[in-house]
């Protein structure tokens, strides 16, 4: 047989050197292999378990050994017999082996974690005979499930036997050895031996539990457990295999079966993956994701397919008289040769334990060859360029992610130098949360690969990662390109829920998106985004200023929704009023009046952008002239909407050439959040400065705020108005924007009266004005209100409000100016009637009436009948001495004597005899206070005895009689008649106390200097004397105080 018929290899297979091939030697001596070993040709069976290798020999002992290949512990598994096959699962190792003394294959399940006292090897739990029929067959093979539910052993007459619930019977706790499950034929095929079993795990995805069955010609498979177990054997390929080539993968759900032309993977249903590899096979194991496959002996020549056979010919030169053994492993899931090697001495078995494969030589020889590590192994594949292996064998060792990321970006590295640009963009994208983005957008940039970098910018989005530099760099990538469609498509990208809190996530920085896109002119997108996250105050922002789709504004505003609608009116409201006036106006109202969510109008449902030349005009109110440049940095409240806004159309403005992004289902919003029932309205004064250059509009807005928000209107109560009361407003500002808005109404009407071109236009706003200084009903603010007609020369409403506020004086003092000024006799006639109207109940009007009437001779000939009557109104009034009346007229050579000559006379002669009559009055009250001097001089004399003539008594009046009680007043009584321990006269005691009562108050009041001056205030002189009368200046009683 040649070499090429012994060995091929496919083309397809890359071939590595990831083991390295290390001689194991005996711990105590180094120079041989392990003491176990030397006897190889004795070994009978060797297999892996979880406490160490165990290896059985023909002599029926079993040995079990450590990492270091040392005997820990040995024991007569089958008495004078020998041991064929080895399976353990968990500490529990089942043997079969044969014995002289019985025929039939002997089954023993030991505990390798209990030692039997009297042997002490392991304990023995089970034992029993595997017989199927009269004529007993060699067992060609078990398999052991990983659970110890089920064991299958294959026999080589093609009979396959299964014991099911083996750990039930196990660890049943009986102690009888025979106790084991009745064994089940599952599988008969006289002409097929067995050579091959395995268990299907159970997983996710299955459940159950199969058998796989290899035989010579086919391979089947036998459902164990779950519904349906228990049937015949499905075929699943007709391809078999020798004894000792077949095994399960790593995975434990496929088998392997490894033929000269191929090795195939059969699953439960059917045969799945071929791999091509030549070569005849004499055994296969498999070690974690590798298959390791011994060819038989053969003899090597320089022709041979292999590359390792013919550099074993090339280094021995007596290579055609030997015979070797090559030893491959593959790797299947990454289709690479992981191992190849030849040795000379034949391979034995193959076996893994401790992570590593060992390869037992005929000779005795044993080799472990060693994995290298996996970063080893990835730089040998980095020199080779092989970057796809690479990363299939990061993923098959299980490294993490940022390992496989870095393999991404070695990858990427060799495609970017190689001017593969598209390949490294790929290799990159994948680096994404490992790799510094910076890193690649710098490559990107250096190498000018615009398109590359916007799918790694892209990329980088979409798995939210990027900041508010990539958003931007991304954006101008698009613009630069002019590739609307995936700007559309990144734009209109939708949020994902961030796994930390559940909260929607953006793939890109919203701000950045719609600031770029504004820069760009991509007005459209930028509004797109502005609406659908409800970004009110950028969209307002691009339409109003970028875009000029003030109607779509407008619109959008209304739909927002009161409380959003008050903060981004009161920022540009003055631009839509600009623009659209009228519609402007009436949303204001809307939104000041309304305590209902605002409506949209059918005609506003869809809209298009118009622009409109901005006016300006002259200011007119001064308080708000120093606002007019303030505008409120008020950012806008999110709100829920009654309906979002509708399809854009394309603005001149925009530079894109396709339609901007829809709106999300049909261009109609997501169903908005039920509303309150009734929503606070702002204060009307928010607006006022938006109307500076339009009058009109804001006569209207302030009128129909007061009708509907308040119901207040000029008319009156002629007509009948219902308002509805606002639960949530503030009474204090309610009564402040009221006065507000009527005191702007009054400037409005009186700028109106001025400035209107027409007359029957300015008639109608004066009478307004009129109309709303006489009201009752209408709050303003008289003081303000009587500066501005002052400052507008509105007499009407000048002397309108004195009257109301009581300043009548104000009032003839205006008629008197306008005389001055010369405006004719009407001025002086009007003093005249203000006099009669005002001066019963104000009487200091006449002093200043005439004083006026006598300071020109003209008016005093026009007015000397008033004068007169007014003289004769102050006697009688007593409004003025005649003193100060002369006084007034003597001031200049105005008024004549004869004038008044009349008037003086009787005036004289009443003085006089007011004169005449307080002379009399004096004499009397002197000549009375003498006769009481001259009494109290007497009875103060001691010298001067007081002779009583009193005879009867002035309490009884009866004739007077001892004893009696005299007083120095001249009464007298009888004893009786007076009370007891009375001192002072009872006839005068109460004219007595009543003048020290006034004397005790007037002393009191003494020291009252607020109430004596305010006394001197009202009454003047007379008030002074009557102060003197009580004592309030007694100078010894000052004198005291000051003591």
């Amino acid at each position: 047989m040649t070499a090429r018929e012994m060995q091929g290899v496919s083309s397809a297979w890359k071939q590595f050197t990831f083991f390295d091939a290390v001689p194991v030697k005996d711990v105590h001596d180094l120079g041989s292999h392990p003491e176990v070993f030397k006897k190889t040709p004795e070994i009978s069976a060797i297999c892996s378990t979880s406490m160490g290798a165990v290896i059985a020999d023909i002599h029926g002992s079993a040995f079990l050994l450590n990492r270091e290949f040392e005997v820990v512990k040995s024991w007569v598994a089958h008495a004078a017999g020998r041991v064929t096959h080895m399976a353990e699962r968990r500490g529990i190792l089942v043997t079969l082996g044969e014995e002289e003394t019985i025929r039939q294959p002997l089954l023993k399940v030991w505990d390798l974690g209990s030692v039997d006292k009297k042997t002490g090897g392991p304990l023995l739990l089970r034992s029993t005979k595997v017989q199927i029929g009269n004529r007993p067959h060699p067992v060609t093979t078990i398999a052991l499930s990983h659970g110890l539910a089920y064991l299958a052993i294959g026999l080589a007459d093609g009979t396959v036997i299964i014991y099911r619930h083996l750990d039930q019977s196990i660890f049943s706790g009986s102690n009888n050895l025979t106790a084991l499950p009745k064994p089940r034929v599952v599988h008969e095929s006289p002409t097929e031996p067995i050579t091959g079993l395995g268990f299907r795990e159970p997983d996710e995805e299955n459940p159950n539990v199969y058998l796989f069955i290899v035989t010579t010609n086919r391979v089947l498979c036998y459902q164990a457990s779950g519904r349906g177990s228990g049937g015949t054997p499905a075929p699943v390929d007709e391809v078999g295999c020798a004894l000792g080539c077949a095994a399960l993968d790593w995975h434990a759900r496929n088998i392997l079966v490894a033929r000269d032309e191929a090795v195939y993977v059969c699953g439960v249903e059917s045969r799945g993956a071929t791999y091509a590899y030549e070569g005849q096979k004499a055994r296969v194991h498999t070690h974690r994701n590798y298959l390791v496959m011994i060819s038989p002996p053969f003899t090597p020549t320089a022709s041979a397919a292999s590359a390792t056979v013919r550099n074993f010919v090339a280094r021995n030169t007596d290579a055609s008289s030997t015979e070797i053994t090559k030893v491959t492993i593959l790797d299947l899931e990454n289709k690479f040769l992981a191992y190849t090697n030849t040795f000379t001495e034949g391979v034995r078995d193959v076996f893994s334990t401790s992570d590593n494969i060992y390869l037992l030589a005929n000779d005795g020889q044993l080799t472990c060859l060693e994995e290298k590590p996996t970063s080893t192994k990835l730089d040998m594949l980095y020199r080779k360029s092989q970057f796809l292996p690479a990363l299939n064998l990061a993923k098959t060792q299980g490294l993490d992610s940022s390992h496989i990321a870095d393999i991404h970006r070695n990858f990427g590295d060799h495609l970017y130098s190689k001017a593969d640009y598209d390949g490294a963009t790929q290799q990159y994208v994948e680096t994404i949360g490992y790799v510094q983005p910076s890193y690649v957008i710098r490559k990107l940039l250096d190498a000018q690969r615009i398109h590359n970098l916007a799918t790694y910018l892209q990329e980088l989005h979409s798995q939210g990662l990027a900041n508010s530099d990539h958003t931007t760099l991304l954006l101008n990538t698009y613009t630069k390109l002019k590739d609307v469609s995936r700007l559309d498509s990144f734009i209109k990208a939708e949020s994902k829920k961030s796994s930390a809190d559940g909260v929607d996530e953006l793939p890109f920085d919203l701000d950045t998106a719609v600031r770029v896109c504004r820069q760009a002119g991509y007005f459209e997108h930028a509004s797109y985004l502005a609406k659908k996250y409800e970004r009110h105050e950028d969209y307002l922002q691009i339409q109003i200023e970028d875009a000029g789709n003030y109607k779509d504004a407008l619109t959008y505003l209304r739909r927002l929704g009161t409380e959003a609608a008050e903060a981004n009116l009161a920022r540009y409201g003055r631009a839509m009023l600009e623009n659209l006036p009228e519609e402007t106006t009436q949303l204001l109202i809307d939104v000041c009046t309304s305590l209902t969510p605002l409506t949209i109008e059918a005609d506003e449902r869809r809209t298009a952008p118009t622009r409109q030349a901005s006016t300006s005009g002259p200011s007119y109110l001064s308080y708000l002239a120093l606002n007019r440049n303030i505008v409120p940095n008020v950012s806008s409240t999110p709100s829920p909407v009654t309906d979002r806004a509708s399809q854009h159309e394309s603005s001149p403005a925009s530079r894109t050439a396709t339609p901007p992004p829809a709106t999300p289902v049909n261009g109609q919003p997501s169903p908005a959040a039920p509303r309150p029932a009734v929503v606070k309205r702002p204060s009307p004064r928010l607006y006022f400065a938006h109307f500076i250059d339009h009058k009109e509009k804001f006569v209207q807005f302030l009128e129909t705020v007061a009708l509907k928000r308040w119901g207040q209107t000029l008319t009156g109560t002629d007509v009948a108005i219902t308002v509805e009361p606002d639960p949530l407003s503030d009474p204090q500002a309610e009564k402040g924007d009221q006065v507000a808005v009527w005191n702007t109404l009054l400037e409005l009407y009186l700028s109106y009266s001025v400035t209107s071109p027409s007359e029957d236009e300015r008639r109608a706003y004066i009478d307004k004005a009129l109309k709303l200084l006489k009201s009752d009903h209408v709050p303003y603010d008289p003081t303000h209100a009587l500066i501005l007609c002052s400052s507008q020369n509105f007499t009407p409403g000048l002397i309108l409000l004195w009257e109301r506020l009581g300043m009548f004086e104000d009032v003839v003092r205006f008629w008197i100016d306008k005389e001055r000024e010369g405006d004719g006799p009407e001025a002086s006639t009007e003093v005249i009637r203000c006099l009669d109207r005002y001066g019963a109940n104000h009487p200091y009007l006449y002093p200043l009436v005439l004083r006026f009437l006598t300071s020109t001779p003209e008016l005093l000939s026009r007015h000397v009948d008033d004068v007169t009557r007014m003289l004769e109104h102050i006697d009688a009034e007593k409004i003025m001495p005649p003193l100060s009346v002369v006084q007034v007229l003597s001031r200049n050579s105005v008024a004549s004597v004869g004038l008044v000559k009349q008037w003086l006379v009787t005036r004289i002669r009443e003085a006089r005899d007011e004169i005449e009559t307080d002379q009399k009055l004096t004499e009397s009250y002197r000549s009375e206070t003498q006769s009481k001097l001259r009494q109290v001089e007497e009875l103060s004399d001691p010298d001067h005895p007081r002779v009583f003539h009193v005879t009867q008594c002035s309490a009884c009046k009866g004739q007077l009689d001892l004893p009696s009680v005299h007083f120095m007043c001249n009464h007298s009584y009888h004893q009786r008649c007076l009370g007891e321990h009375e001192t002072e006269c009872p006839t005068c005691a109460r004219s007595h106390s009543m003048i020290r009562e006034i004397r005790r108050n007037n002393q009191r009041l003494a020291d009252q200097h607020d109430v004596f001056l305010s006394e001197v205030q009202e009454g003047g002189f007379a008030a002074v004397a009557a102060g003197f009368g009580r004592g309030i200046m007694n100078i010894s009683r000052g004198d005291a105080v000051t003591a």
